[in-house]
């Protein structure tokens, strides 16, 4: 399984940065442009955000309109604040289900997360020494608390690189391509609309994940028993 979606997760993220080389200097007048290519080509590509703190308020947006909602980040911080807040309460007056995917911050021996760290480390003197885990620790206990009082949300905790953020619902998918030694927010954020090649490879690689992730509650990965 995991040789699979490493095989997906790398055929994902060259189209995705190809696409991403190619539009990194893009800015708002150019939208029609790619929504032109998007409907030609079948991509689905309609923008590109420079970094992707410039998409919350679409993002945020695009949230409240949605039917459903898949999440797949690489520590969680954002989920915590006010772009997806309305997603963990009813004050709307509507519900949606979402599905949500974080690293696993207790795997052994750990080697994702590790790595990413080491990478933020050159960038951000403040990473080091487990802080990074801590914080999907944190992201992670939020969340579950959060599917305690509130139905129709599901964690599950994945073991794979943490390269790519996915904001997925009905009508589109915002695909954000981590670069090595930056954080999430200053890293560029390509917007897919459905249908498109694109927003189904996204959904693909979602559900391949989801399909080889466990509950966050249940704090071990299916099968390890048997593992030495």
């Amino acid at each position: 399984m995991t040789t699979f979606l490493l095989g997906v997760l790398s055929s994902l993220l060259a189209t995705a940065t190809l696409v991403a080389a190619g539009w990194v200097r893009s800015s708002r007048p150019r939208w029609w442009l790619a929504g032109i290519l998007a409907r030609l080509t079948g991509t689905g590509i309609v923008r590109l955000y420079r970094e992707q703190r410039s998409a919350e308020q679409d993002m945020a947006h695009d949230l409240t309109r949605a039917r459903w909602v898949r999440i797949m980040a690489g520590r969680g911080n954002a989920l915590t604040r006010d772009v997806f807040s309305p997603l963990w309460t009813d004050g709307a007056g509507r519900s949606v289900p979402v599905q949500v995917l974080l690293p696993d911050h207790e795997a052994q021996p750990g080697v994702w997360l590790a790595r990413r760290e080491k990478d933020l480390g050159r960038a951000d003197p403040g990473f080091g020494q487990g802080l990074l885990k801590a914080q999907v620790r944190a992201n992670t206990d939020y969340l579950a608390e959060v599917t305690r009082q509130r139905s129709g949300i599901e964690l599950r905790l994945f073991d794979l690189p943490n390269a790519f953020r996915i904001v997925a619902t009905d009508r589109a998918a915002y695909l954000t391509l981590y670069g090595r030694h930056a954080h999430g927010r200053h890293s560029p954020c390509l917007y897919v609309r459905a249908p498109g090649v694109l927003y189904d490879s996204v959904l693909d690689l979602f559900d391949s994940v989801w399909a080889g992730s466990f509950p966050a509650s249940s704090g071990t990965p299916p099968g390890s028993a048997q593992e030495t």
